[in-house]
């Protein structure tokens, strides 16, 4: 069981949450995932549409644990445009519910200068935490 940490007179922030309290459970760190498949193939050229893969291949990785994503916690974001991020936005938002739901763990984005491969656009890592 987990609850959505809102400090009182904070406006609520849009598409994740500043902190997520857990119960007792079983702990689930998932490496950074990128927007391949699981083949290693980069579909989308987009921002969202990598942005939707990554979150995927955390989630799949996730049940592998037999979590579903509504355990995960925290997510770490590095993206390589945050520009290209805003822009696509709408988009990247119907990702995040296409995958999540109304589901917004305690997320950090960071912009870097480059990821490990040339074609990724964003890496996701999380901590999910499945119920005992």
């Amino acid at each position: 069981m987990s609850s959505v940490l809102q400090p009182a007179g904070w406006k609520r922030p849009r598409g994740y949450s500043n902190g997520i309290a857990t119960s007792a459970g079983r702990q689930v760190f998932i490496a950074g995932q990128i927007g391949w498949t699981a083949e290693e193939i980069f579909e989308a050229q987009d921002f969202a549409g990598q942005m939707r893969q990554a979150l995927v291949n955390v989630v799949t990785v996730l049940a592998e644990a037999g979590g579903k994503p509504e355990h995960v916690a925290q997510l770490t974001c590095f993206i390589t445009d945050k520009k290209r991020f805003f822009a696509e936005g709408k988009a990247c938002g119907e990702a995040h519910r296409a995958i999540f739901g109304k589901h917004y763990p305690a997320t950090t984005m960071v912009e870097v200068t480059a990821l490990m491969h040339d074609q990724a656009m964003i890496e996701i890592a999380a901590i999910a935490v499945i119920p005992a």
